[in-house]
């Protein structure tokens, strides 16, 4: 591509209008969509940027949109639309439609991130610091962005759209957009800042200013070539009967080594009483929410609310715990390793289901630890056949590894860990009834361990 690209800020009058007959249809198709099980009846443009026009051969919009279901107000979309006369069919599984009016009538609109081209106009964006329309782009000076570099999208993402331009960066945009500072930016730049190198340190970054809030649109990062997802690295040593004791425990050192450089970058904060109150309180209540919608968890929701009530009564006996700025969504698949050998984490956007300002919240660094733990025991159950101990050896190491740089084991406080994986457990038992109950038997697996009295 040219080493400029120019971008108009501009959008024709009438452009949602006559899109959204279109969107209704597709966007609840796409699976980064939220609001799955609430139909869609309309929506409301909250920015729309032409980036090239459509007079050429391609038309390229960006849109944030906020969607209107039958439940009320939905969430705040990103999308990037191309436009052209026909659709080449590598492009076919990016259709959304074809347009009747409007500025674009007679043309086909699709998902513009299966196209080589508006890939590079992003990348172009992001390389010159562009300002277009509402959008901003800022990177790291210290950081090269070389031209050339050929893009290809990523078909793994759940709630986000990537792309790898030359095997050299990956951009994530986020789909799903929330008004804040969002802690996918935040937590790697502060992390950088702190010359922590288990984190990929954001190149370049997209965002815009509305309201007077700020929007996170897109990352740009280093893109880890040859590294193996912790998850499919986990199942192929399944697969192959290896132990992964050690890589559990190198993953573990990994953890320990970016919470202790987030405390050092950010505030911690001392949990007492006063605040253990709120959040054993949120514990208790997603269990009997879990109960109520999950029959075969309800056996066991008298014994699991002991964990929550241990953790209670440690706290009304005057023990504190440390609060810091932690990962929020911690699991194998948020997890690279490198050729090297060395453990990269990723994706530090937390749950996206919870809201920002939680996901921003000082937390004890056990809970990414829960999270781990609880992502060991799903593979194990993935393994056909099961492999006994496989999880419990893994579980063991990754702890080992972990105070082998905390200079605290988790172990060592089990009550807290307990109640943070049965959290996680109560969790996963909602989402599996609802989404794969072939899979429910792997979290009431753990449900009946965390029942017991020694639940580690």
């Amino acid at each position: 591509m040219a080493d400029t690209v120019t971008l108009s800020g501009t959008t024709a009058p009438g452009l949602l209008a006559s899109l959204t007959p279109l969107l209704r249809e597709w966007l609840p198709r796409q699976r980064w969509f939220a609001g799955k099980g609430s139909p869609v009846t309309g929506f409301t443009p909250v920015a729309a940027t032409e980036l090239l026009p459509a007079g050429g051969r391609l038309g390229l919009y960006h849109l944030l949109i906020r969607a209107h279901q039958t439940t009320g107000y939905g969430d705040t979309y990103q999308l990037l639309i191309g436009a052209r006369e026909a659709l080449p069919p590598r492009l076919a599984p990016a259709l959304i439609g074809h347009v009747q009016d409007g500025p674009l009538a007679g043309r086909t609109v699709y998902d513009a991130l299966y196209d080589t081209r508006p890939a590079e106009v992003l990348l172009e964006a992001l390389r010159t610091g562009a300002r277009v329309g509402v959008l901003r782009c800022d990177r790291d000076p210290a950081q090269e962005i070389r031209t050339g570099l050929v893009p290809r999208r990523l078909t793994s993402e759940q709630s986000n759209s990537s792309v790898v331009y030359g095997d050299t960066f990956i951009l994530k945009l986020l789909r799903r957009v929330v008004p804040g500072v969002n802690p996918d930016l935040e937590l790697p730049l502060a992390l950088a800042r702190e010359g922590c190198a288990r984190v990929p340190a954001p190149t370049a970054w997209m965002h815009a200013e509305l309201g007077g809030e700020p929007y996170v649109l897109g990352v740009l990062q280093p893109y880890v070539q040859g590294a193996a997802d912790g998850w499919e690295l986990a199942l192929r040593e399944l697969a192959k009967g290896e132990d992964f004791a050690a890589e559990a425990r190198a993953l573990g050192r990994a953890t320990a080594e970016v919470h202790t450089a987030l405390a050092r970058a950010l505030p911690t904060a001392t949990l007492v009483h006063a605040q253990l109150g709120p959040l054993v309180e949120g514990m208790t209540e997603r269990l009997d929410a879990a109960a109520q919608a999950v029959p075969a968890l309800r056996p066991y929701a008298p014994a699991l609310r002991t964990a929550f009530t241990a953790l209670a009564g440690l706290a009304a006996e005057g023990h504190t715990w440390t609060a810091q700025r932690i990962h929020g969504d911690l699991h194998l698949g948020q997890c690279l390793r490198a050729p090297s050998g060395e453990w990269a984490l990723i994706d530090f956007e937390g749950e996206p289901a919870r809201p920002l300002a939680e996901r921003r919240m000082p937390q004890p660094t056990v809970r990414d630890v829960a999270g781990m733990l609880r992502s060991f025991d799903y593979a194990a159950h993935s393994a056909d056949p099961p492999a006994p101990g496989w999880a419990e050896a893994c579980r063991a190491a990754y702890c080992t590894g972990y105070a082998e740089v905390a200079g605290a084991d988790p172990r060592t406080d089990p009550v807290l860990l307990r109640a943070y994986e049965t959290d996680k457990a109560v969790y996963e038992v909602v989402y599996e009834a609802r989404h794969r109950p072939d899979w429910l038997s792997v979290p009431l697996s753990a449900i009946r361990r965390l029942a017991a009295s020694d639940p580690f």
